[in-house]
């Protein structure tokens, strides 16, 4: 059997057990409590003072200030390269687009259109792409 001790506690605090054990003994709801306390522990967030939470802003904007914030030759080059093929796709949808619809665009329009589009193709095939801009003509 267990050995039993004696703890003493102020009279409000057994009032306030009391109201609140239910069927329970006051050692069990005692024991209840603690054990519970104990589980939840662990997984709720503890608070912080004021003087830490400043330490972990410091730390945090030391670390920052150590990180590169800008943008490599090799990331613009990419971002380049990405943007000249996404502004390809998008002419390539316009003009054929215009075509399907029926518009009879004058013959000197369109070899404007197809002039830009060889001169993106030839550029784009220079820096080692190879990608193809065709034009269906009706």
């Amino acid at each position: 059997m267990a050995e039993k001790r004696m703890l003493i506690l102020p009279a409000d605090i057994i009032k306030k057990i009391d109201e609140n054990r239910g069927d329970l003994s006051q050692a069990e709801f005692i024991n209840f409590l603690i054990d519970n306390q104990l589980k939840t522990e662990g997984t709720e967030k503890q608070t912080a003072s004021r003087e830490e939470l400043l330490t972990l802003i410091d730390s945090q904007l030391k670390e920052l200030a150590n990180k590169q914030h800008y943008a490599t030759r090799e990331e613009l080059q990419a971002f380049e390269q990405d943007m000249k093929l996404l502004l390809k796709s998008c002419l390539d949808f316009f003009v054929s687009y215009g075509l399907e619809l029926g518009k009879q665009s004058p013959k000197e329009e369109f070899e404007e259109l197809s002039n830009k589009l060889e001169e993106l193709e030839n550029h784009l095939n220079s820096e080692g792409e190879s990608k193809e801009a065709r034009i269906k003509w009706k």
